[in-house]
């Protein structure tokens, strides 16, 4: 592979941030240790190189706590769940417990996750609130209950404080039992799409109701989760198979946020309790959206099915 020019890492691909000896020779014929693609070759390592890459770049970078938009090299592997690199990088002299992002270090941020002695704490330094713990521990409850599911092209409008029943009343959908349902499942893209929108899941889970549509997204349409939030909220999700997981927030009626991003983040900006669902639901856009509306499901029925009823909501424009 020659190298490029410029700040010398043309080339390198995702899977040489692990090649020790391949990121050493780069360096060795003139790599800027500093300087990758418009950000920091240390804190790509961090995320996705080995240990001795990261060791071998924090020898040679200017700062190991120098920031890219705004984050440190340690932060990036922590958040990334990296204990391997995060140990690495604080020995290089990397500060756990500099503030990066609303009042979270990478060191109080490591407390909520599944390494939680992975530095040190030092005297004075204040640890997680019994809010923050319990929203941990619940966390990795929520996340190990919804298991690795597949949901892309699913629907779903988690809704806190009332159950399936409660949902269909305010909806006005009726009971639908229908043979060719079974048929429809299992060949999605045989079926007319504006009359399959109209047929949705629902089921209770500790907390609220999940309403679901695994073909589409119905559940997220602003006059459904209008409907649904009255007097309580309800937070709509669209794994979109072509852009993403899309979220939205409605409040007793009104839309509070659209075109959010469930398990993505945290971003600049983030209160300090959005920093830490970010972290803990990271990559598990499902187990945010229950999270964010306090929905506590012990398995992932009520996303894969079967729901407890499924609805047939009567025609309507629910966009407006």
């Amino acid at each position: 592979m020659a190298v490029g020019e410029g700040d010398g890492w043309a080339g390198l691909g995702w899977e040489g941030w692990r090649d020790h000896a391949l990121v050493r020779d780069l360096l060795e014929r003139g790599a800027d240790p500093n300087v990758w693609s418009g950000g920091r070759p240390l804190h790509r390592a961090a995320v996705f190189g080995s240990p001795e890459v990261v060791a071998e770049l924090a020898r040679r970078v200017d700062d190991v706590d120098a920031q890219d938009e705004g984050r440190t090299a340690l932060w990036d592997a922590v958040l990334s769940d990296r204990a391997d690199n995060a140990r690495v990088l604080a020995a290089a002299g990397a500060d756990p417990w500099r503030p990066i992002l609303a009042g979270w270090s990478p060191g109080r941020l490591s407390l909520a996750g599944p390494t939680p002695d992975l530095f040190r704490v030092p005297a004075g330094e204040r640890g997680l609130t019994p809010a923050e713990s319990a929203a941990a521990t619940e966390g990795r409850r929520l996340t190990a209950a919804l298991g690795d599911i597949h949901y892309e092209g699913t629907g779903l409008a988690c809704v806190a404080g009332i159950g399936a029943a409660e949902a269909a009343r305010r909806l006005g959908a009726e009971p639908y039992e229908d043979p060719e349902l079974d048929e429809l499942l299992e060949d999605l893209v045989s079926y007319d799409v504006d009359e399959s929108l109209q047929i949705i899941g629902a089921t209770d889970v500790p907390g609220g109701c999940v309403i679901t549509q695994p073909w589409g997204y119905a559940p997220q349409m602003p006059g459904v989760q209008a409907l649904l939030s009255a007097g309580t909220v309800c937070y709509g999700l669209y794994a979109n198979p072509k852009s993403g997981n899309q979220g939205s927030v409605f409040r007793d009626g009104a839309g509070e946020g659209w075109d959010l991003h469930p398990g993505g983040g945290p971003y600049e900006g983030d209160s300090a309790e959005e920093v830490l669902a970010a972290y803990l639901y990271r990559h598990s856009a499902v187990a945010y959206s229950c999270a964010h509306v306090g929905l506590r499901p012990i398995d992932a029925r009520a996303v894969v099915g079967p729901p407890d009823i499924w609805l047939k909501l009567p025609r309507g424009d629910y966009w407006h």
